[in-house]
């Protein structure tokens, strides 16, 4: 299933895109949240998926793609988990993951317009796979009992400006990934039936010009073994979004120019959806 929020801001509704359409499923829940994914709601909703008891959702053409999940409670990324990546970026592979947070009000539509930060010179693109975690997770016994605790999988951006994050960080990079839209999601919660996330190929392009093309196959710490790592570390509770990292292919490579007013960015990961981000000045 692919769930969806459309709606200004603030007034997004809940609906499941199946087949080019949007559908009601207000009778089940106001809200892809936390509290939703971990009800046993979500089956109802494939049931009446199956039945073909959903009605079509009116909504014009034009009409916003919110993030397909609501605020969650945290939003926690892993950094160089893809080899070319590290080198990219000058560091050996990681031996353990390396773990940075985003703030939660990060998270926006996945065709929302992006103010570049005051002061920046370096923001950069980053297209990755995120985990939608659908119930608890604390110190899983083994990698194998992730999928249990998975609600479904993401498109996500995770933009960064590499000054903050690396010469104004002070140690932590969290300073340079939680500028104001910095993490445009969706346009789509899909749920692990619908995908093979162990191998799902991940694109970006800047002004329609290349730059990232990878998949999921080549993470150095892989879904599994995250959310299991993850869970021997901290909670991870319904609605959180894990971010598993980055392909090679970014401005930090020093190959492409950082993001400027008036590019266009648009990420893609297959069966997940796409998206595209115009930025402009803050």
């Amino acid at each position: 299933m692919k769930f969806a929020r459309l709606g200004a801001v603030g007034a997004e509704r809940p609906a499941l895109f199946s087949e080019g359409s949007y559908l009601d499923i207000s009778e089940f829940t106001d809200e892809i949240n936390g509290e939703f994914l971990a009800s046993g709601r979500v089956e109802k909703v494939r049931a009446a998926a199956s039945a073909g008891s959903l009605p079509p959702l009116d909504i014009a053409d034009s009409e916003r793609i919110g993030a397909p999940i609501a605020r969650p409670g945290a939003v926690i990324c892993i950094g160089m988990n893809y080899a070319a990546h590290a080198a990219e970026s000058g560091s050996a592979p990681p031996t353990i993951p390396i773990l940075f947070l985003k703030t939660p009000n990060t998270v926006v539509g996945p065709n929302d317009t992006v103010a570049i930060p005051r002061r920046s010179v370096k923001t950069d693109w980053e297209v990755e796979l995120g985990v939608v975690i659908g119930s608890r997770a604390s110190y899983l016994s083994d990698p194998s009992e992730s999928i249990k605790h998975i609600a479904g999988f993401v498109t996500a951006n995770d933009l960064s400006e590499r000054t903050f994050q690396l010469e104004e960080s002070g140690g932590q990079w969290s300073k340079g990934k939680s500028a104001a839209g910095f993490n445009p999601t969706g346009p789509w919660l899909v749920t692990p039936d619908e995908v093979d996330y162990r191998n799902l190929r991940l694109r970006s392009s800047v002004n329609g010009e290349a730059r990232q093309d990878s998949t999921t196959a080549d993470l150095i710490f892989n879904v599994d073994f995250l959310i299991w790592h993850l869970s021997q570390y901290m909670v991870l509770d319904p609605g959180d979004l894990v971010l598993t990292g980055t392909p090679e292919g970014v401005a930090l490579s020093g190959r492409f120019p950082y993001l400027k007013a008036g590019d266009v960015c648009e990420i893609e990961i297959e069966g997940l959806g796409r998206q595209r981000q115009e930025f402009v000045d803050a």
